[in-house]
C-alpha cells in the first residue's frame, strides 16, 4: 500500500544522496553561505536611526525668498482653489503666484518653460496631493549616507 511505496521512495532517495555526496553537501552549504553572507553584509552597513528633532522656534520666514515664486497645480477643482488661495494669500503678505492646468501633463510643459522658482502640485483627493519640483532641486544629504 501507501506506506511500503512511501518506504520505498525514501529509501531510494537515501541512495542517490549517499552516491552523490558531493551535490548533497552543496544543497546544504550553500545557503548556510548566502545566510552568512546576508548577514555579515547587514552588519557592515548598519540601518541608522535619526532621532527626533526637538521643537524649536525657527523664526520669522524670509519672504525675500519667495518673490515672484510661482505654485502651478492641477485639477482645477473648488476644493483646490481653497487650498491654493489660502496658501497664497493667508500665510503671506504679499501673496504668491498660483496658476491652474487642466491637467498634470500642462503642469509639466509649464515647468519646462517657467524659471526655477516654480512648483507644481498635484492634488490626487480633497485629502492628499504630490509636489513637483524642477529637475534642479537638490536632494537631501542626510539618508545619502548610509547608502
Amino acid at each position: 500500500g501507501v506506506w511500503r511505496q512511501t518506504k520505498a521512495l525514501l529509501f531510494k532517495n537515501c541512495l542517490i544522496k549517499c552516491r552523490t555526496k558531493k551535490s548533497s553537501v552543496q544543497e546544504v552549504l550553500f545557503p548556510l553561505f548566502f545566510l552568512f553572507w546576508l548577514i555579515l553584509m547587514s552588519m557592515m552597513h548598519p540601518h541608522r536611526k535619526y532621532d527626533e528633532v526637538a521643537n524649536a522656534n525657527l523664526g520669522t520666514l524670509d519672504t525675500s525668498v519667495l518673490v515672484n515664486f510661482v505654485i502651478g497645480y492641477t485639477p482645477p477643482t473648488r476644493m483646490a482653489r481653497e487650498i491654493m488661495k489660502k496658501v497664497a494669500f493667508d500665510n503671506f503678505e504679499d501673496g504668491i503666484i498660483t496658476e491652474e492646468y487642466l491637467s498634470e501633463e500642462e503642469l509639466q510643459e509649464a515647468s519646462a518653460f517657467k524659471p526655477s522658482n516654480f512648483v507644481g502640485v498635484v492634488f490626487n483627493d480633497a485629502m492628499s496631493y504630490q509636489l513637483r519640483f524642477p529637475d534642479s532641486v537638490a536632494m537631501s544629504s542626510i539618508y545619502m549616507e548610509s547608502r
